[in-house]
């Protein structure tokens, strides 16, 4: 973009418009930080006090955060959001990981669907480079590098969705309400036959959205979750009952010893 004569609060708001513009896209993404100053005008092509005014606008939209010493970065958009009572309540109950897997059947089968349609060339180098970081991670047996490869896949498919809307709820959910399924998903990695399936299901998706074929997309991303959500409901189960096991053998931990 290039500064004008324009009056200098109208520069400074063409200037903020365009870094909102980068935030809801998605390209400038919460927490990751700005070019420096100098930089950063100079990309802009505009003034420094141009882009300070800028910046400030920003910052008390509540978009950015300046920190002395550390430059200026993208605020944790959604935090606002997923830090109400209610949504803090949600995170703190083991039943809600069931539901919100079942969101996620509902949102990322369309997702998928949508990205096939509508992925541009950038989208498809994108999301084949993450199928790359999988097989790369599932043939060193990497499980904590496959979970995240897994992740940036997803986030892929937001991306290539062109849905703003979509995109931008699920960075915010993706935080606090889905911790416990992250978990899950870890020890999943750790069982070699569950780490070949969910491999090979990545694969189908990617694939699918890669040959434009919006059904086998949204066909793969609606198996694949089905299965994390069988799986997570197994490991929890599992996991209660091995719990109960335990406190039966040692009285909850408010057994007296037997004999006293």
């Amino acid at each position: 973009m290039t500064e004008t004569s324009a009056k200098p609060g109208r520069a400074a708001e063409t200037v903020a418009r365009h870094i909102e513009k980068l935030i809801l896209e998605g390209a400038l993404r919460p927490e990751e930080y700005l070019l420096a100053e100098r930089e950063l005008a100079s990309r802009l092509n505009v003034s420094r006090p141009t882009l300070r005014d800028a910046l400030k606008l920003l910052e008390e939209r509540g978009l950015i955060l300046a920190e002395r010493g550390r430059g200026t970065r993208v605020a944790a958009l959604g935090a606002a959001a997923i830090s109400d009572p209610l949504i803090a309540l949600l995170a703190q109950s083991p039943e809600v990981d069931d539901d919100y897997l079942e969101f996620r059947d509902v949102v990322e089968s369309q997702a998928a669907a949508l990205a096939a349609t509508r992925a541009n060339e950038i989208d498809r180098r994108m999301i084949a480079g993450c199928l790359a970081a999988i097989e790369a991670a599932h043939a060193k047996a990497d499980a904590a590098e496959e979970a995240e490869a897994d992740a940036a896949l997803h986030l892929a498919i937001y991306e290539a969705s062109h849905n703003l809307v979509l995109l931008q709820i699920m960075r915010a959910l993706s935080g606090i309400l889905r911790s416990d399924v992250i978990q899950n998903r870890g020890r999943m990695f750790t069982i070699p036959a569950i780490r070949e399936l969910l491999r090979d299901q990545h694969r189908a998706i990617a694939e699918a959205i890669l040959a434009r074929d919006p059904q086998a997309a949204r066909d793969a991303a609606h198996e694949h979750l089905s299965y994390i959500r069988r799986a997570s409901r197994e490991i929890r189960e599992s996991e209660a009952k091995l719990g109960q096991s335990l406190r039966r053998v040692s009285g909850g931990g408010l057994q007296a010893p037997r004999g006293s």
